[in-house]
């Protein structure tokens, strides 16, 4: 849309603030209003944060998004979220910002990048790093902001003035300067561990790109010979027959008595020319598992990993970047028998497996296999399974930047929502391992670290797989914000950089204070830093919420934010995660095409349940679709009876009506805000739901339609100022949550103002807290619900007016009915005779009691009193059935273990319902068999 369009378009709500006869299509089309709206609030500058605004700060950093990524459900519930926060909080006149940006995403990126050159006939190493990331960076240029716009189809508030990218150049530097400080703390440093190893990506990963699929593998129980004793052996259970070749070891449990007198002794290593020794392990080893002894693999397992250090033991590599099985290290390390190297050298690990499988069951070694279900770890990019492997990297000496951070949540500093993950929190933080951080990829912050060739033993030798130097631990590495033009020890000019880059989740760490300026101390990081809070799902709560705790304490010497609000996950009906395999993936662009954007915004916050994961069907967002209609319609209705700008009288000068929904209103404005300072999403959609739906459209609007449809009713000028101020205050109340149907209405009614976004939040009044009001109602929809009970009862026609009696056992109450005769008489479409039960006929009356509210209907001619017996007995059944079920769950030891405390409750109530509909049943019952004579 070109400059012109979109001015016009801003001049056109302008106007539309000052049109006299606002009107509004018969229904609700999003698509016309949504882009309209988010145009004008970009336009206007309605979500930029200013550093001279009065509030007090409220900031929020977005989880930035992958920048390859599309929106997907996770971010829909992530950011609306959000965005009813900052929504809330910018209408409390807080001074708000909502940073947006998105990630690097270096192994996503580069795949993308590289799967586009494949189609070109290059490569990534045709091209050389310096070109192909030059084509990345172009990349990014073009295709790298749909998530972005994206974004704003969702209705995010974010200052996107000050959109960031963990590439650009304040965030490097940044990266570098940390990494730099860092190292000279002695917190960083290089070493040979185990790692996770993508055999395609060629690089190491973390813990969080590693995707575990539960496979149908198998457990192999394979014969180790006794070294002194060849005739006996030791039986030993693995999953990974191939990775024997790298045993350095077996364990057993130092008190199984089948294996612990055979601690100390050696076991000849099937397929090598090695002895190896038994162990006593209580940590690695589980008796009840597979034969209960273990082979120790230090190179090829994680556990392994541990026990070697535990143990002393030797690392033996067998294989590869590739994962196959690699000729020179079987034959010098592993010492694999010369008649067996023919057969394993050069094979890739799952036909290593099998030729193992092969060869110890034709030396008899191998005593069983069995089916056993496993988890097997993939690559979150590109599906190849992951190998632990045995590599030197960069890592972070975590320990001392997690203590503080433990602390941090243990004083309240930083508040985990629900409370029930910082027991998660605390257990992962204090059994934390150091933080690999190196990756063996191009596209990435480079680590600043140099090597001096001279000054390394032997140079450097090249990789077989790209140009990347192979640098050994021998090098001495020059630590440098800039590069150094000469090496400090020997003053060469011949300086190679570490090829490696940092892992996308350091830059990440950072993310709350480099989006701010730092390293420098900026207007934006004093005013907004630390941030209030973080919205997040429970998968990243250590790999990023943890790390962006030690990093924000660590370099700013505060926290990063005060509240983490963590989220549930979205999955499918019937509770499936959704996948592309599966179908049932459900794409938030589609329905927000099909339902509306604030069908799907509510439809979330609604679900957003804590400890809960979201069973997400489109049926429900198509229920909130029609919530969007009821809006648009009670919108419409109003519109009918606009009062103009006089002011609200005080409600103890309203009517009944209008008195009990201004008292309902302000008791939503409490919860919605009470809730949302808790991070009930749920309940505050709920509150807003309820009432609207069943009190304000169901009661109230039916309640004073006579009023308004009676021009020369003396209460008509004062409710249609009612009905006009209460709706406008409930638009307010419901726009962080669906803020452009809001914005559509609320330009339409009378206000002041140019949009709702700014406008304030409401704040409960205590002059509209009316107990009075509440309590007549509950004793009016009591007698309501009774004589709709009744009339169905007898089968009465919608339309039929009948003669009902009412009472109530409180003098006081009946009082009260009397006067609101009309308004009974208007909703039980009703002849009502609100007098005392001893003024009642004697027969022909049907009698109905609950909560203290007697109703009487007269049993007219042409009713069929033997049907109407008929039904109440099949209610009765009904009932009884429903009772049972509700009983038999509450008597389950099973669900009450496992349902939240709500349900149970909700079920409790509805036992209870259920119980006083029984009893008023039964009366009934035995009224129409005695009017039958039975």
């Amino acid at each position: 849309m070109n400059q012109i369009n979109k001015t016009n378009q801003i001049n056109q709500i302008d106007q539309m603030n000052q049109m006299t006869t606002p009107q509004l299509d018969k229904t609700y089309d999003p698509k016309a209003v949504e882009a309209r709206w988010y145009e004008v609030w970009s336009q206007k500058g309605y979500f930029h944060a200013s550093l001279t605004h009065p509030g007090q700060p409220y900031s929020i950093v977005i989880p930035p998004p992958n920048v390859t990524g599309s929106l997907h459900v996770g971010h829909a519930l992530n950011h609306s979220l959000q965005d009813i926060l900052v929504r809330w909080r910018r209408m409390q006149g807080r001074n708000v910002l909502w940073l947006p940006g998105t990630d690097h995403a270096g192994i996503a990126t580069q795949n993308v990048v590289e799967k586009q050159l494949v189609t070109e006939g290059a490569s990534r190493e045709s091209l050389g790093r310096e070109r192909f990331i030059e084509r990345v960076w172009q990349w990014k240029a073009t295709s790298g902001n749909t998530i972005i716009s994206q974004q704003k189809q969702l209705g995010e508030s974010c200052d996107w003035d000050r959109l960031r990218f963990t590439m650009d150049e304040g965030l490097s530097k940044a990266v570098i300067e940390v990494f730099v400080r860092l190292y000279e703390d002695g917190l960083i440093y290089r070493g040979e561990r185990l790692i996770n190893w993508c055999p395609r990506c060629l690089t190491a990963l973390s813990d969080i790109e590693v995707e575990h699929e539960d496979v149908k593998g198998k457990l192999y129980t394979i014969r180790y010979p006794l070294a002194d004793n060849p005739t006996q052996y030791l039986l030993v259970a693995t999953t990974r027959p191939e990775t024997m070749l790298g045993d350095t070891a077996v364990a057993v449990h130092p008190e199984d008595p089948r294996y612990n007198r055979f601690i100390g002794q050696r076991v000849n290593l099937p397929l090598t020319n090695r002895t190896i020794p038994i162990v006593d392990d209580a940590i690695l080893v589980d008796r009840e598992f597979g034969s209960g002894a273990v082979k120790i693999t230090p190179a090829h397992d994680f556990n392994d990993f541990d026990a070697g250090e535990r143990h002393g033991l030797h690392r033996i590599k067998i294989m590869d970047i590739h994962a196959t099985l690699a000729a020179d290290m079987l034959q010098y390390d592993a010492r694999v028998d010369k008649n067996v190297l023919p057969f394993l050298a050069g094979l890739p690990v799952a036909k290593a497996r099998l030729k193992v499988e092969q060869l110890l069951s034709e030396m008899e070694l191998l005593e069983k296999v069995e089916h056993h279900k496993m988890a097997l770890g993939k690559c979150y990019r590109c599906k190849t399974v992951v190998e632990p492997y045995l590599s030197i990297q960069w890592f972070v000496k975590i320990k001392p930047l997690a203590e503080p951070a433990i602390k941090a949540v243990e004083d309240g500093r930083i508040r985990i929502i629900p409370e029930s993950w910082t027991n998660n929190y605390m257990g992962w933080m204090r059994d934390i391992k150091d933080w690999c951080i190196s990756r063996q990829i191009w596209w990435g912050h480079q680590i600043p670290v140099w090597y001096c060739a001279q000054c390394t033993p032997g140079g450097f030798l090249k990789s077989k797989h790209d140009e990347r130097p192979l640098i050994g631990l021998d090098a001495t590495p020059i630590i440098a914000k800039l590069k150094p033009e000469k090496c400090p020890k020997c003053g060469d000019t011949n300086l190679v950089q570490d090829p490696d880059v940092l892992d996308t989740w350091f830059s990440s760490a950072l993310w709350p204070f480099s989006t701010l300026g730092w390293p420098e101390q900026t207007p934006e990081l004093k005013t907004y830093y630390p941030t209030s809070t973080l919205v997040t799902g429970l998968d990243i709560l250590f790999f990023w919420v943890a790390r962006m705790i030690m990093m924000g304490l660590k370099f700013t010497g505060d926290v990063p934010f005060r509240d983490v609000y963590i989220h549930a996950l979205v999955r499918d009906a019937e509770g499936q995660k959704m996948s592309k395999s599966k179908g049932n993936v459900i794409d938030p662009l589609h329905v927000m095409e099909q339902f509306g954007t604030d069908a799907l915004r509510f439809t979330l916050a609604s679900m957003a349940s804590p400890g809960r994961d979201i069973k997400l069907a489109e049926e429900r967002i198509e229920g909130y679709r029609n919530f969007a209609n009821k809006i648009w319609n009670g919108a419409r209705f109003t519109h009918m009876y606009l009062a103009g700008t006089k002011e609200l009288c005080p409600p103890a000068e309203q009517p009944f009506p209008n008195r009990w929904i201004m008292s309902r209103l302000n008791q939503t404005i409490q919860t919605v805000t009470t809730e949302l300072d808790a991070y009930r999403f749920d309940r505050a959609a709920n509150a807003l739901y309820q009432f609207f739906w069943h009190e304000y459209c169901d009661w109230y609007l039916e309640l004073i339609k006579p009023v308004l449809q009676d021009p020369a009713h003396p209460h008509g000028a004062i409710t249609r100022q009612a009905l006009q101020d209460t709706f406008e205050i409930w638009l307010r109340l419901l726009h962080p949550f669906m803020p452009f149907i809001t914005e559509e209405i609320w330009q339409t009614l009378p206000h002041t103002g140019d949009t709702i976004v700014t406008q304030p939040y409401p704040i409960p009044l205590s002059a509209w807290h009316d107990a009075s009001a509440e309590n007549t109602f509950g004793a009016f929809e009591q007698s309501i619900g009774l004589i709709r009970t009744a009339r169905v009862l007898l089968n009465y026609p919608p339309g039929q007016e009948v003669r009902v009696f009412v009472t109530h056992e409180d003098p006081a109450t009946s009082a009260i009915l009397v006067t609101l005769e009309q308004d009974l008489a208007h909703l039980g479409r009703a002849r009502i005779s609100p007098v005392p039960t001893s003024q009642w006929p004697t027969s022909n009356v049907l009698r109905l009691v609950t909560g203290g509210v007697t109703v009487g209907l007269s049993v007219e001619g042409g009713v069929d009193l033997q049907k109407a017996l008929d039904r109440l007995v099949k209610q009765i059944a009904e009932t009884d059935k429903e009772s049972q079920r509700l009983d038999g769950k509450l008597k389950s030891t099973d669900f009450v273990s496992k349902a939240p405390p709500e349900v149970i409750t909700d079920h409790q109530d509805r036992l209870r319902a259920l119980s006083r509909d029984r009893a008023m049943l039964t009366s009934s019952e035995q009224q129409l068999r005695a009017m039958l004579g039975a």
